[in-house]
């Protein structure tokens, strides 16, 4: 499809929207080698360990919303954790369609192994780059998560 000469046009290489996907693409698959090589989960596995470290005991409505992630993907990724004994499943009292889900203490020491490995892949994935640059860079980064989110409308992308 060719672009009349007045029209101005669209190159993905420049196109912020495709250039944050490509950077969170590497990033992934780059923290997925270490954390699947360590402890033998993906991506959608860690994000709903990393939310269980961080928040504590979450619904999976939460950790899909907190994680951007599909009902779908969180239902299989803490279906798998439950089976490995790295979380653990409590019927809420005040909702018996929803389950409280938490971090064992097994899931806690692989999250607790899994911190220092990605607080050190952003260090060397940050490097060189001056620490003023970087607090622009994560202003600028939650002003356009922020955006996104309204333009979005709470839309997540595995919904696509």
């Amino acid at each position: 499809m060719s672009t009349k000469p007045s029209e101005p046009a669209l190159h993905l290489e420049q196109f912020l929207p495709y250039r944050l996907n490509v950077v969170g693409f590497f990033a992934s698959r780059a923290l997925g080698r270490i954390y699947g090589a360590h402890f033998g989960i993906d991506i959608p596995q860690w994000r709903v360990v990393a939310q269980l470290g961080e928040f504590g005991k979450l619904t999976s409505r939460d950790i899909g919303e907190l994680a951007q992630m599909h009902k779908t993907k969180v239902s299989r990724a803490v279906r798998e954790l439950e089976s490995r004994g790295l979380v653990s499943r409590a019927e809420n009292r005040q909702d018996r369609r929803e389950a409280f889900i938490a971090l064992t203490p097994a899931g806690t020491r692989v999250y607790a192994q899994i911190v220092p490995l990605a607080l050190a892949f952003q260090a060397r994935w940050t490097e060189g780059i001056a620490a003023e640059e970087l607090k622009v860079f994560e202003r600028v980064l939650a002003t356009l998560t922020e955006r996104g989110r309204h333009l979005a409308g709470g839309y997540r992308e595995e919904e696509a």
